[in-house]
């Protein structure tokens, strides 16, 4: 044998045993998340390995609130926890207090140099109301209201009709019950729930202020409440639960008119809430121009996560990638949270389920002027609150402002509980 033959003998075994020591080595990046946001993560795993070959991705997924609670238990023991968490805007306040998660503000990953590159309201929500950046914005959810076209116009009702003010949304209810047996809204409820994010200013929160103080015994809440209350005197709400059967039932069989949620929903329409109903809906800003946040997902990394270098680099992929949060957007008509994608040609292309509307204008001029509200880790309870008094004011007539002091009371009592 040469020594020409040698060498290369050599190099040959040298050059195979880092290839399988590098594969031997490669690193196991473990997402948990929850449909359809899971879809992103799907859709970045070939693309991620062809950057990172030396890292594999697995996603686990839970429906959504088995996979909140599944996270709950897991930050409050310290075990079964992922690298990577994935967490819906309502459970961010919640986790990013409960000392679980990293603070991405800090070193190393120092989060806050990229805070200009997300939609501004997207930051104060990723910090639960202590300071620390619990979790990087994904995606958002402008506040939208989509509504029938085909069923509107039969009864002469104009999208002008629908968000001129709130009084003349329920009016165009009333017409449209009255001419054609169809409900305006799936329940009363949503009337509420999006009245409460409306005209709030940056820094002020849904339910508490900066100091923790309650906000729900107030004029804002006692209009949203009064709304509420009128829509189910009228008769123009079918009192069907959000996510339920019914609620996909009434979309597909042309009982409900309208709905009020994040411009994600358009997906959730198309997909699998009403294809039938294809080229009937469009998308119009909320009414009496209000502008608010419904939903978002976040990345988070579990102080406890076992590869957090990695975890930290596959959520920089995630989020401040701009072809990753495209590719997002088109598999699930998750609107990006990163400005930079938000910017891209593919938001003037028309929407075919919406019949052919280049509604992601819209909904990028909504996130423009939505405030960045702070959210609170006793949101969640609050709302359970609100809405179980809320409740009694649709099904038992109970006085508005009763109900509202009522709800204030239990609020403070609870949360000086859990203290």
């Amino acid at each position: 044998m040469t020594v020409t033959h040698r060498l290369t003998r050599i190099a040959f075994g040298l050059s195979f045993g880092l290839a399988f020591a590098c594969a031997q080595a490669a690193t196991t990046v473990t997402v948990a998340s929850f449909p359809s946001f899971d879809e992103a993560v799907k859709a970045a795993i070939p693309l991620y390995k062809k950057a990172r070959p030396d890292v594999e991705i697995k996603l686990v997924s839970l429906a959504f609130g088995d996979h909140h609670n599944a996270m709950t238990t897991a930050l409050a023991t310290g075990t079964n926890l992922p690298d990577v968490m994935a967490v819906e805007v309502g459970f961010i306040g919640k986790f990013a207090e409960s000392g679980g998660l990293e603070d991405l503000s800090k070193a190393p990953y120092n989060a806050a140099q990229y805070r200009t590159k997300f939609a501004k309201f997207t930051f104060p929500q990723a910090m639960g109301g202590v300071g620390n950046v619990a979790a990087m914005p994904a995606d958002i959810g402008p506040g939208a209201l989509f509504y029938r076209k085909d069923l509107l116009e039969k009864a002469g009702i104009s999208e002008a009709d629908l968000t001129k003010s709130w009084d003349s949304f329920l009016e165009s209810g009333k017409k449209l019950k009255a001419s054609s047996g169809a409900y305006l809204l799936s329940n009363a409820v949503d009337l509420k729930d999006i009245y409460i994010r409306t005209g709030l200013k940056d820094g002020e929160g849904i339910y508490f202020d900066s100091k923790g103080k309650v906000l729900v015994n107030s004029p804002r809440f006692e209009k949203a409440f009064a709304l509420a209350k009128a829509a189910r005197t009228a008769g123009i709400d079918a009192k069907i639960a959000a996510w339920s059967p019914e609620w996909s039932e009434g979309f597909k069989r042309n009982q409900v008119a309208t709905q009020m949620m994040g411009a994600w929903l358009a997906g959730h329409f198309a997909q699998w809430l009403a294809p039938n109903t294809k080229g009937n809906w469009r998308s119009a800003q909320l009414p009496n121009g209000g502008f608010a946040s419904w939903g978002g997902s976040f990345y988070a990394i579990p102080k406890a996560a076992a590869n957090k270098k990695e975890a930290w680099e596959f959520i920089k992929f995630m989020t401040l990638n701009k072809e990753m949060q495209i590719e997002a957007f088109r598999k699930l008509d998750a609107f990006p949270a990163l400005v930079e994608a938000q910017n891209d040609p593919f938001l003037d292309q028309p929407i075919e389920f919406l019949g052919g509307q280049k509604a992601r204008q819209l909904w990028k001029v909504a996130a423009d002027k939505i405030p960045a509200v702070a959210v609170d880790k006793f949101d969640g309870t609050a709302q359970d609150i609100v809405n179980a008094e809320l409740d009694k004011v649709l099904e038992q007539n109970k006085d508005i402002k009763t109900a509202l002091a009522d709800a204030q009371t239990q609020i403070e009592k609870r949360v000086r509980r859990k203290k």
